[in-house]
Order: structure tokens, then C-alpha cells, then sequence
């Protein structure tokens, strides 16, 4: 498949959307944004997080319901969440799988059989984004329940194990269900049409090093490269070029050393926003502000969400 022909649909016209980064970045932010645009525009989304988080319910405003772990809830009109419970999961995938009902209950609550699940590496991960995609199939009537799943990974090598997990497990297993289950989400996931994929950085050496790293490693475990780079919290560009030589000139008070801070702190971000974009070529590079105040809200995300949505 031309992969630049398939990317042109847009991200929020793909079933799933991997957002990935270093920790730190603002992962979270950025599946929320991309959730809300997709709610905006008249989609029905989910946002998935794994390892039983429970980072986007605030970022929008909304509490987190610690009675409902484990369970879809609609956050804001259209956009629902789940935290992913590997334990949980490895329940659903047991009374799916297996025969009978009882045998897959003995099996789940066998605490033998639970710490050679717990051992085997890669089970937690195939396991998590084997329920993810199964959001991207779940059907309500002659429609899918979500026509957008936003996965938001985790932090860079944990995100990519969990991307690799599919195609490990249906190496290893080859024949039953898991390597079935294994090939059908590693298809998936490596289809452009079907799969979209974020890259998250902020304008700082370390995390843009670690997203142009990604760029290289998603090339390799998934045969294509991201879909977007997002650089995160960029700070205005207030000062031109007469501006910042003014500042040079100025004597020193607190107020012109904030200023000349913030014209410095700036120059430096859009150099580490350019070395980003020399690095992802021909992938488009999104920046979204840094967002000024105490704490988010569903008022700072809405505006986010105008961005990454009509992002192209």
C-alpha cells in the first residue's frame, strides 16, 4: 500500500491512533486532544490507556471512578475512556478462548497459573493491546461501537514492546489462537489505512533525541513510520528580531530578565523544533502551545483539539 496515499486521510479518519513518546511529554494531552477533536467533529471515540492509568479522565475535567476500573465510560459527549487491566484482560481473553465458562474461571483465579502469565515476557503487553483492538471491531448493531480508538502508550520502550508483543506471540505460538489473534493485530497495526501513529515530543534535546529514535525503531517493528509528529508546550514567539536586540541593550531589572529568558528559551525550542522536522522529512510536524495556568481543563483541551484536528 502507498503509504503516503493512506496517511492523507487524515488521523481521525483511521479506526486506531498510537500516541507514543518519551514519558513526560504530554502523551496523555495529546490522546485527550485527539479523543475530543474526533467527538467534536461528530465521531464516536474512545481514549484507551494500559496498565490500569488513569491519567486522561482529569485532563479533561472529569474525576476518576476507581468503581468503574476496567469499564468504558463516555467522559464528554462522544468520547468515552478505559483503562486497560492486564489481570482483567487476561480474564476476557480466558472465557473467550476456552470451552468452558468454569475452567476459564478455575484458570484466572489460579494464582499458579497467574504468576506464569505475570512471568511470560510480553503477556501483559499482548494482552493490552489485544484489547484495544478489539475496541477497533466492537460493534453495536450494523455499526462499530467507536468509530476512532486514541491509544495512549506508554512511555517509549514499554510503548514499543507493546506494539511489538502481536508479532512476537504469533512467532513463537505459529498455529491456534494466539497466533492467529497475534497476525490479525499485527496487520492491523502496520496498516496505514487502519493505523495511525503519534509521535509526542517537547522542544528539548533529550525528547526530541528519543522521538527521532522512535522514528528509526517504528520503521523497523512496523514497516512504516509515524504518521505526525507533535512537538508539545512550545512557548510564543513574542520578540522579533529588533525586539530581542532591544533586550540586549536594556538595563537590568527583573522584568527584562524574564523577557530576555523567554526570547533565549524560545530560540532555543524552534531549533529543537527544526531539528525534529529535518529528521521526520516528508512526516508533518504539529506544535501545540504551552499551556499557561494551575492545571488543564476541558476549556485549554478544546482548544488542543481545534489544532490537532484541523491538522492535515
Amino acid at each position: 500500500m502507498d503509504y503516503a496515499r493512506a496517511r492523507m486521510g487524515g488521523l481521525l479518519d483511521k479506526r486506531l491512533v498510537v500516541v507514543i513518546g518519551k514519558g513526560g511529554v504530554g502523551k496523555s494531552t495529546v490522546a485527550a486532544a485527539l479523543g475530543l477533536a474526533a467527538a467534536r467533529s461528530g465521531r464516536r471515540a474512545i481514549v484507551a490507556e494500559v496498565a490500569a492509568r488513569e491519567d486522561v479522565p482529569p485532563i479533561l475535567g472529569a474525576a476518576v471512578d476507581h468503581d468503574a476500573a476496567g469499564a468504558e465510560r463516555e467522559l464528554v459527549p462522544g468520547l468515552h475512556h478505559l483503562s486497560v487491566d492486564p489481570d482483567r484482560a487476561l480474564g476476557e481473553y480466558l472465557h473467550q478462548h476456552l470451552p468452558l465458562g468454569a475452567l476459564a474461571s478455575m484458570m484466572q483465579h489460579s494464582d499458579a497459573f497467574l504468576l506464569f502469565a505475570a512471568a511470560t515476557p510480553g503477556m501483559g503487553e499482548l494482552l493490552s493491546i489485544g484489547r484495544v483492538w478489539e475496541l477497533t471491531r466492537a460493534r453495536t448493531g450494523r455499526r462499530r461501537r467507536y468509530d476512532l480508538v486514541v491509544l495512549d502508550a506508554p512511555a517509549t520502550a514499554n510503548g514499543l514492546a507493546l506494539l511489538a508483543a502481536p508479532r512476537t506471540f504469533a512467532a513463537a505460538a505459529r498455529v491456534g489462537p494466539i497466533a492467529h489473534q497475534g497476525g490479525e493485530i499485527r496487520a492491523t497495526l502496520c496498516d496505514p489505512a487502519r493505523t495511525g501513529v503519534v509521535v509526542v515530543a517537547t522542544p528539548e534535546e533529550m525528547p526530541v533525541s528519543e522521538a527521532i529514535g522512535l522514528q528509526r525503531d517504528l520503521r523497523r517493528e512496523l514497516g512504516r513510520p509515524a504518521d505526525r509528529a507533535i512537538m508539545n508546550a512550545m512557548l510564543p514567539q513574542r520578540f522579533s528580531a529588533g525586539d530581542a536586540a532591544a533586550l540586549r541593550g536594556a538595563p537590568d531589572d527583573p522584568a527584562v530578565a524574564s523577557a530576555r529568558w523567554m526570547q533565549a528559551r524560545g530560540r532555543v525550542q524552534r531549533a529543537q523544533r527544526a531539528r525534529l522536522r529535518r529528521a521526520f522529512g516528508e512526516v508533518p510536524c504539529t506544535s501545540l502551545p504551552f499551556l499557561f495556568g494551575a492545571r488543564q481543563g476541558l476549556e485549554q483541551m478544546e482548544r488542543l483539539a481545534a489544532i490537532v484536528g484541523s491538522a492535515r
